[in-house]
């Protein structure tokens, strides 16, 4: 049904358009955890109803009781298959003094994206628009839903809220989402299940301020200490084995179908060190290492607060001290039980720690073989000239388990994203030839949603 020299000629023309558009959406600093940027967040908003509208899809803003959510796209038929397309517009903060430029002020150089949320998610989003224009114009019987969220980095915690607008926002029969990350450049990689998530703070006061350690060390309690201490009986820091008592007891491991899948991606552990700048790993056997990073749970630290920072040593004992902390989660684990475990075992090892919970996201796995599986693996040959390998990715995202429980239907995953682009990092970008990709991918992906329906 697709005709893809017409395709590749529309692809080819609509390029200057492309990055046009692009270099709009990534100089709005739509940075959702920022309660500063709520300006530019409705700004972010009401430019994505223009892009929706000018490619001549209706569109509106969906409020949910926090930022909000924009819905558009074609109804051509009522007997015809509706397909929503899944991405967000909210950002990641770019801090980092590692930046070469201004992080929202777009760079075009030569079919090189730069800018933050160049990749994650404002490319792969309108990748997925020009898809779906070319689809329209071709008279392809599907109708085409776009759901652009702006709280996707801050969990989506008013995403389900949105959802209940069933006016606004129509239950399709599917879902495709594009906000994730192939293997690596030429390996397309289209996962199936996505680890949860469950964030926590430990805090402990032993004081109402420092003191000096030459006066009161070895009498002081030293909250940093106490917290490395319950750290190190929470998690094994050079294997990364979770030591918290019944935290494996709901894990659901990889079949061994799955486990040759995630072999049979390609996946090269040299080029996974490139990609994210490690020096070296826990394990370098890359079946150990797709099923850690893809399907186990973890434990990690990420940041030890309290005392003093500045350059030098200060001898002090600090009065307070603050671990920050995150439980990335597989099937069938859930945050809350998690987090009830994590509570009741701190309180073990140290009754004076305060355990307060901050976010969290289930996990989801999806579809891993059937009819809609078959459709993206052949779109997405059709618009990379590869099959895709079907991984499960480590990442979460709020918003799939939220369409999964109140739509249960079948989602599917499209990305777009290189490990390269630097989803979260400084210096990020997104690039023309996944753009141009993507682009075909997903028209033909509407095509074959087509012909399912006639079948």
């Amino acid at each position: 049904m697709i005709n893809d020299r017409q395709l590749t000629r529309y692809v080819d023309e609509s390029r200057p358009r492309f990055e046009a558009l692009l270099g709009q959406a990534v100089e709005v600093p739509s940075i959702s955890m920022d309660p500063a940027r709520a300006a530019e967040m409705r700004r972010m908003a009401e430019l994505a109803v223009h892009i929706l509208t000018e490619f001549g899809a209706d569109a509106q803003i969906v409020e949910t009781g926090g930022y909000p959510i924009v819905s558009g796209g074609w109804t051509t038929g009522k007997t015809h298959p509706t397909v929503t397309i899944y991405n967000h517009i909210d950002v990641q903060p770019a801090q980092e003094p590692e930046w070469r430029q201004a992080p929202f002020a777009f760079k075009n150089e030569d079919g090189i994206y730069r800018g933050r949320g160049a990749t994650d998610d404002k490319g792969p989003a309108l990748s997925a628009l020009f898809g779906a224009r070319f689809a329209i114009e071709q008279g392809v019987p599907v109708n085409i839903r776009f759901l652009w969220e702006l709280e996707e980095e801050i969990g989506s915690p008013h995403f389900a809220a949105g959802l209940k607008n069933r006016a606004a926002i129509p239950r399709p029969d599917s879902v495709i989402i594009s906000d994730t990350i192939w293997i690596a450049k030429g390996r397309p990689a289209m996962p199936y299940g996505l680890r949860g998530l469950l964030g926590a703070r430990l805090s402990l006061r032993t004081g109402s301020k420092d003191a000096h350690s030459g006066v009161t060390g070895g009498a002081a309690r030293n909250p940093l200490a106490e917290l490395m201490d319950v750290a190190h009986a929470c998690a094994d820091a050079k294997t990364g084995q979770v030591k918290i008592p019944g935290f494996y007891r709901d894990v659901v491991e990889p079949t061994k179908a799955e486990l040759r899948s995630f072999l049979k991606s390609g996946f090269n552990v040299q080029r996974f060190k490139d990609a994210y700048g490690f020096h070296t790993l826990r394990t370098h056997d890359p079946a150990e290492v797709t099923r850690r990073i893809w399907a186990a749970p973890t434990f990690e630290i990420h940041g030890l607060t309290g005392g003093y920072h500045g350059p030098g040593v200060k001898t002090v004992v600090p009065g307070h001290g603050e671990l920050k902390v995150s439980m990335r989660l597989v099937p069938n684990q859930t945050p809350e039980k998690v987090f009830a475990l994590l509570k009741k075992y701190v309180a073990k090892l140290n009754p004076n720690v305060q355990v307060e919970r901050e976010g969290m996201l289930h996990p989801f796995r999806g579809l891993f073989d059937g009819p809609y599986v078959e459709a993206v693996k052949r779109a997405a040959k059709a618009g990379f000239g590869k099959e895709p390998a079907f991984i499960r990715e480590g990442g979460s995202i709020g918003a799939v388990v939220t369409m999964q429980k109140a739509w249960k239907v079948p989602i599917l995953f499209l990305g777009l994203s290189l490990p390269e682009h630097g989803y979260h990092a400084p210096n990020e970008y997104f690039d023309w030839g996944q753009a141009s990709g993507g682009m075909k991918a997903f028209a033909h992906y509407f095509a074959e949603l087509a012909a399912m329906k006639r079948k």
